[in-house]
């Protein structure tokens, strides 16, 4: 082998490997991003009344890809032993071998530190409640092992960046940061059940627990029910926020959405309830999207 040869070997097996990684945090499956960017982007609209402070926002843009990769490297270190029996996650890079458990330790505490220099710009009340965020994120991928309600647990992870997006934006927290981060939590445990759903006779076998498994055939029932709850959740969030027509269709428009998720999973097959998660980015979107249309036609002067 040449030395020319030597150097393409080594500069092919790094970038194998940096692929690897990027796999690893997920970077080519973006929708845990959009998951947890959505709730973001609603309570940062809110608590600066559509004028984000520019700083704090790309802070949070960047904190929310930092920790979604952090978590979804902690996972996958957590479910090491799982992921090669499963069907859908077998090919993972730690499953397969790609990258070994003490890279990715390395890799999530590479990310766990730039997360720290993210949060050292916010101010202290943010600091605090980043504190409890990065304890939900390490707790939720060992916590599917005792109890059935791990969906509960990842919705609090995902939905904590409201207060916190509230306390860095106003530097306090005010009951309608409580009702966006209530219904983050609830929206969560509904899409996140459609995904438990999909792996539920792997899991059965396996012994890992989730609401999907704990719900058993009344699943699609208690969604809808959970759905109904966050459209009234979403409800209170436009009265207490005072917000306009705009936003009260983007909830008639989130209700339609929800119909069309429990119609993708009427058969519970795999494929559909994954689908059905899938699609589940439109919902924040489109909430979203009621409130910057409110802001934008019914403008308030910033905080």
């Amino acid at each position: 082998m040449t030395k020319e040869q030597a150097n393409d070997s080594i500069t092919s097996s790094f970038l194998n490997q940096l692929l690897s990684y990027s796999q690893l945090m997920r970077l080519d499956k973006p929708i845990g991003i959009w998951l947890l960017l959505w709730p973001t982007l609603w309570a940062l609209w809110l608590a600066g009344k559509g004028h984000p402070n520019a700083n704090i926002f790309i802070v949070f843009m960047l904190g929310v890809i930092i920790m979604r990769s952090a978590g979804c490297v902690l996972n996958d270190f957590a479910d090491r032993k799982i992921d090669p029996y499963v069907e859908r996650t077998r090919t993972r890079p730690i499953a397969s071998g790609a990258v070994l458990p003490m890279e990715a330790l390395t890799l999530f505490v590479v990310l766990a530190l730039i997360a720290i220099g993210l949060v050292t710009m916010l101010n202290r009340q943010t600091q605090v409640l980043a504190i409890i965020a990065a304890l939900l994120t390490i707790v939720y991928p060992f916590i599917k092992r005792f109890t059935s309600i791990p969906q509960f647990i990842l919705g609090a992870a995902f939905g904590w960046t409201v207060p916190m997006a509230f306390a860095a934006q106003t530097e306090h927290i005010p009951l309608l940061a409580w009702l966006v981060f209530v219904t983050a939590l609830i929206w969560t445990v509904i899409y996140d059940t459609f995904y438990a759903m999909a792996d539920r006779e792997d899991d059965l076998k396996l012994g890992v627990k989730s609401t999907a498994i704990l719900f058993g055939n009344a699943d699609l029932c208690i969604i809808g029910g959970l759905q109904i709850l966050m459209l009234v959740a979403l409800f209170f969030i436009g009265n207490i926020a005072e917000l306009s027509t705009w936003y009260y269709m983007s909830i008639v428009i989130t209700g339609i959405l929800m119909i069309h998720h429990q119609w993708i999973a009427r058969d519970r097959h795999p494929k559909n309830c994954f689908n059905a998660f899938l699609h589940n980015q439109y919902i924040g979107m489109t909430i979203f999207i009621g409130i910057v249309l409110h802001y934008t036609f019914n403008p308030s002067m910033p905080v």
